[in-house]
């Protein structure tokens, strides 16, 4: 299943739905409203993911006070269950947009090609772990890798595997790994440097406060966008505070479309809409004075002014010189009919 041509735009819900299905459905509903090519989750098994002493990330603590509470404590409340994704993929499939959803433990994997994912979104800190991707890779369906936290050797690194495992439809996105990311710890340029690198298509994981990074990226030339949603930045979670609110999701859909439509085809060429302009911003050669038939045109017989209907400036020298065929009264945009 290759990506379409234009950017293919992720609706990252995450675990912003705070383990509740019908809060995950009216992710979906935005997500659609929003104009998103697909709407992602994600599935773990939250005794595969992380040890029962892990402390939660800073940004988790600050986003959901909950005194001693372990990452796991957390994950455990944020987690869907089987039954409730296959609810959720029936949704999509009706609300016409695509179910992707990231797996972080071997189970989930299965179980997500089970349900039928088109492809595989592999997350951030799992780039390093040689083991998973080459567990996800032999299902042999598209990988979108993120890469966030990585130095460029660990991408090739997990490039290396994935081809290894026979994946050829690769698609890496420059992240950064922080929530929010601030401005200044983008660094987009690393987008185009993947490019570069290993030739395959790129995109951008945005975790900024706004749209405009990820409408840069774009322009940049990012054919995947994924951005985290949600209801309200209000509600408790470790995610919403870094996420987008379903209008301003859709404004981010709008923006990138217009920036798509107007990258074009790099071709250096007058646009149709610049004809009647061209008419009437450029110059003509113009008659001076009155010019008559025989007469030969001299430089002191000529001018140069608008519209740009008649020999072009650039035609002077060549003008110069020639006899008149027909009369010319001063002011008369010059044709080569005339001389």
């Amino acid at each position: 299943m290759a990506l379409k041509n234009g950017v293919f735009i992720i609706a990252e819900a995450g675990v912003n739905h705070n383990g509740d299905l019908e809060t995950a459905k009216r992710l979906v509903d935005a997500a659609v409203v929003a104009g998103a090519d697909a709407v992602k989750f994600q599935t773990f098994v939250p005794e595969e993911v992380v040890t029962g002493s892990a402390e939660k990330a800073s940004y988790q603590k600050a986003n959901m006070p909950g005194g001693q509470e372990t990452q796991l404590d957390m994950i455990r409340r944020l987690a869907l269950s089987k039954e409730d994704f296959r609810t959720l993929k029936a949704y999509c499939d009706r609300a016409g947009i695509m179910f992707l959803s990231t797996p972080y433990d071997y189970y989930s994997v299965d179980f997500l090609d089970e349900l039928g994912v088109p492809l595989f979104k592999i997350p951030s800190g799992e780039l390093v772990n040689d083991r998973f991707l080459r567990y996800v890779a032999a299902r042999g369906k598209p990988l979108i890798i993120s890469t966030g936290m990585a130095m460029l050797g660990e991408v090739e690194e997990a490039v290396e595997v994935v081809q290894d495992a026979g994946v050829r439809e690769i698609t890496l996105l420059h992240c950064t790994s922080a929530y929010p990311a601030s401005y200044e710890e983008v660094n987009l340029r690393a987008m185009v440097t993947l490019r570069q690198a290993f030739g395959l298509p790129v995109g951008y994981s945005d975790h900024t406060p706004g749209t405009e990074v990820a409408v840069a990226a774009v322009a940049l030339g990012a054919r995947v966008i994924e951005k985290h949603f949600t209801l309200s930045r209000n509600m408790e979670g470790p995610d919403h505070k870094a996420s987008l609110e379903p209008d301003e999701l859709a404004a981010m859909v709008r923006s990138i479309r217009n920036v798509e439509r107007a990258l074009g085809d790099g071709r250096k060429r007058p646009s149709p809409g610049e004809q009647d302009v061209m008419r009437a911003a450029r110059r003509s050669l113009v008659a001076a004075v009155d010019i008559a038939a025989g007469e030969i045109i001299t430089p002191d017989k000529l001018t140069v002014k608008r519209p740009g209907t008649g020999i072009p400036p650039k035609m002077w020298d060549v003008v110069v010189g020639r006899r008149a065929r027909v009369d010319i009264p001063a002011d008369t945009v010059i044709t080569w009919e005339m001389i």
